[in-house]
């Protein structure tokens, strides 16, 4: 098929928009309620809001989201056509008391979130964005999403004349505290005037006697508080606390001699986040989509992927299962068609695509790749195989991608690990398990996984959509033909 630089850029867009997991589903919600998703809530009864035919999405803490769309023929225990990825990459994020200085520096506390390169992050134009709890006039408590949109912050290497190392060492507790600027400057520099936090009347007292922890102003610096309340639109004093997570500033890029490559951060997994959302919206792009469908189209964007999942928004969380048992029995308000066993049912004809970038060859570590298993870019997403069951594909599962695919006219490709080098893991393996759905790992190539700059292909993106595009429209057909209990 003939492909184009289009979804790539778009990709780009989405990316240099979402430099925390919270503004990536933000993105995502955006987009899907220009595509007509209703949102929905978990914590209200569904019975009278999802019915066949209808778009929908929910969120859950703010940095994971579901959406799903329902085929007009829907019946309880029917399929369910899975694509899930995750929003999260390796990060630095600002520590709870993250006021620090030396020798004349002002510096901010941060701890690693997952595993990344972190020699990367040195010597970069950073900045920070993320989540502030914002205390409101009435006493009530909203999220205001901040993104500070210029270089604050460097993480400064030692000069070579002073240490010369061999490889490149650090402690990532001592020096890897970003300096935000110089403290006499910091101590010249106006001060905006303190508006007071204005509480609801009953709570006045006991806030002006008793403060369970330090104010924001004092854990952090002023400073760092005023612009994070400017971003919000409120006052530093309405600043009850935030997630704040650096980024580079540098933006993410189209580059190659013949334009085909991506330069980008978080490409793991922004990107598969992408496609996954975009095919979906595409996939429903005629009104008559979902007329003749039995099964429903989902995607779940999960959080915390880089750190095992475990957690109340994590895929290793209920809610994927919640969501898939509620489903289950929609549309069921005769009894006879919703038993005991629906959502067993569901869970048994359902299918998985885990969708989590895969590695591209590195031509200058070639050695470190399987022979027979060298994944290129531009040549179509990696089918992963791991025969550890680091990843959860099984031969049903390629012979059913193949089809998706072949109806795409997409091309695809196949990786294993050396059988003397360490895996990663995914998704998959976790949710197979758990659920007892059939899972299929996969991944667009790229190299420098977990840098702060990574690299991929441009076409892969269109690939990628293309093939889920492909999946979410045809797995009602071919489910009853591959068979294996």
């Amino acid at each position: 098929m003939d492909v184009s630089a289009k979804e790539a850029h778009g990709l780009l867009d989405f990316i240099n928009a979402s430099p925390t997991p919270f503004h990536a589903v933000h993105w995502v919600k955006q987009r899907l309620l220009e595509a007509g998703f209703k949102e929905i809530h978990e914590r209200n009864s569904w019975h009278d809001k999802c019915r066949p035919g209808g778009k929908y999405y929910l969120t859950r803490n703010g940095s994971t989201i579901v959406a799903f769309a329902i085929g007009k023929n829907w019946k309880p225990g029917n399929p369910v056509a899975m694509i899930g990825a995750h929003t999260d990459s390796p990060a630095l994020r600002i520590k709870p008391v993250s006021k620090k200085e030396g020798d004349g520096f002002i510096q901010v506390g941060v701890e690693t979130y997952g595993g990344g390169l972190w020699h990367t992050w040195f010597d970069r134009d950073l900045s920070i964005a993320g989540r502030a709890m914002v205390r409101l006039e009435n006493g009530d408590f909203v999220q205001k999403l901040v993104k500070i949109d210029r270089p604050i912050l460097r993480i400064p290497t030692l000069a070579i004349h002073l240490d010369r190392q061999e490889t490149f060492s650090f402690s990532k507790e001592t020096q890897l505290f970003p300096i935000a600027g110089l403290a006499a400057a910091e101590l010249n520099r106006p001060h905006k005037p303190e508006t007071p936090s204005t509480p609801d009347s009953s709570d006045s007292d006991i806030s002006e006697v008793f403060k369970p922890l330090k104010i924001a102003s004092e854990r952090h610096h002023l400073h760092i508080v005023e612009l994070v309340a400017d971003e919000a639109g409120v006052s530093p004093a309405s600043i009850e606390d935030f997630e704040l997570l650096l980024y580079d500033t540098q933006k993410s890029v189209i580059g190659g001699l013949n334009e085909e490559l991506l330069f980008s951060p978080r490409l793991d997994n922004l990107e598969m986040s992408y496609c996954a959302t975009i095919s979906l919206i595409n996939s429903l792009s005629s009104p008559s989509s979902l007329d003749d469908q039995t099964s429903v189209r989902l995607i779940s964007l999960f959080d915390h992927e880089e750190i095992g999942s475990q957690s109340a928004q994590g895929a290793d969380s209920n809610i994927l299962p919640a969501i898939l048992r509620r489903l289950s029995v929609l549309n069921s308000s005769n009894s006879r068609d919703a038993t005991a066993s629906t959502y067993e049912q569901t869970l048994s004809t359902s299918f998985l695509i885990s969708a989590d970038m895969a590695h591209a060859v590195n031509p200058n570590y070639a050695a470190k790749y399987e022979p027979d298993h060298k994944p290129q870019m531009n040549k179509g997403t990696v089918i992963k195989i791991n025969a550890n069951s680091r990843y959860a594909t099984n031969s049903p599962g390629i012979v059913l991608l193949q089809e998706v695919a072949r109806r795409a006219r997409v091309p695809l490709q196949l990786f294993v690990v050396r059988n003397d080098s360490s895996c990663g893991s995914t998704i998959g393996p976790m949710l197979s398990a758990s659920l007892g759905t059939r899972t299929l790992d996969l991944g667009n190539p790229q190299l420098s996984m977990h840098s702060i700059r990574e690299t991929g292909g441009v076409y892969d993106v269109e690939y990628a959509i293309k093939l889920f595009e492909s999946f979410f429209e045809h797995y009602g057909e071919l489910e009853v033909k591959i068979l294996v209990d």
